[in-house]
């Protein structure tokens, strides 16, 4: 059985039992650059979560109790807006830390690249995902989430790992590329996006970092494409003349460094 069809049923048992839902229409509406049966599997690549009692999840535990401390301040504020993967606020994510507009007028090939990418490190954490249904840590702590409005969708769909974090480390590794002398603040702005939804209280720690690497391992994959690095090397010339024209960022990059800070 391929691992498609494989998926598939697996999606179709998991809907008829109503606990999984798979992955959510933003990513499942972009067509991304590898075939499904193309993806690294996080099942393969990923250890199982912690299970109760374990050291941990003692840690997880910890971590979850520092991130609810943020609640209501200026790094929550920050988490909510991270949690947003619709577009075009989700391209602008990295725009401080590139220094320069991720917009579909401005940037139209990086924004394009960074949409599709979606659909590939957006999905490739539910094998893992629809494996182990951990419960998140909401529905632990019976603490607010900083997404109400998903608050049943979220439930009905496994924490680890975290399917944002692998985006956002994705996105990063692959910014890096593009402007590759604003590594450091591209990948600490990634590593910010991934630690923003535990700040959000809907993952464990644990379901960040192997989110993170997920999207590695999808970065990885995507270098064996063809389309993928045209519109990688088109994304490096777009910026590079964004930078000549003295296009400037869309975000407040004054008030994004505040709420980092606080954090």
């Amino acid at each position: 059985m391929t691992r498609k069809r494989w998926m598939a049923g697996l999606t179709l048992a998991a809907l008829a039992l109503g606990a999984w839902q798979g992955p959510p229409a933003m990513v499942t509406s972009v067509a991304g650059y590898l075939p499904l049966d193309g993806l690294p599997s996080s099942l393969s690549l990923l250890p199982a979560p912690p299970t109760a009692g374990s050291a941990a999840q003692a840690r997880d535990d910890e971590a979850n109790r520092a991130a609810l401390a943020l609640h209501g301040g200026p790094r929550w504020d920050l988490a909510i807006q991270d949690a947003d993967l619709s577009f075009p606020n989700a391209a602008a994510t990295f725009s401080c830390a590139v220094n320069a507009p991720i917009t579909e007028a401005q940037t139209p090939r990086l924004y394009a690249l960074l949409r599709r990418t979606v659909g590939d490190l957006g999905r490739a954490p539910y094998a893992a995902k629809s494996k182990y249904m951990r419960a998140r840590p909401f529905t632990v702590n019976n603490q607010p989430q900083c997404t109400p409005a998903l608050d049943a969708a979220l439930r009905r769909d496994g924490s680890y790992p975290s399917g944002h974090a692998a985006i956002g480390w994705g996105w990063g590794l692959i910014l890096t590329e593009v402007a590759p002398d604003r590594a450091d603040a591209i990948l600490a702005r990634g590593r910010a996006f991934t630690e923003s939804r535990a700040v959000c209280n809907v993952h464990w720690r644990s379901d960040v970092q192997e989110g993170a690497v997920v999207g590695t391992a999808v970065v990885a994959r995507l270098h064996a494409s063809p389309a993928f690095r045209a519109d990688l090397d088109a994304a490096r010339a777009e910026i590079a003349d964004a930078r000549a024209k003295g296009l400037k960022p869309t975000r407040d990059c004054a008030q994004e460094a505040a709420r980092l800070a606080a954090g």
